[in-house]
């Protein structure tokens, strides 16, 4: 029940770095964090919900 949040918090911190190793300032940081969060986030909740269906069969 943890990953889509693991997978936020995992890819907002990945989004910062790839922004600040391009020479990114504070706000290119904080969109590059948001979008790889929202990405990651998304891919951590497909992950639950198949290992939730695959639990339950």
């Amino acid at each position: 029940m943890i990953l889509p949040l693991g997978g936020v918090v995992l890819g907002a911190l990945i989004g910062a770095v790839r922004a600040r190793m391009r020479g990114g300032k504070l706000l290119d940081m904080l969109q590059w964090g948001a979008a790889f969060g929202m990405i990651l986030g998304i891919v951590g909740l497909f992950i639950l919900v198949f290992i939730q269906r695959a639990a339950v069969a």
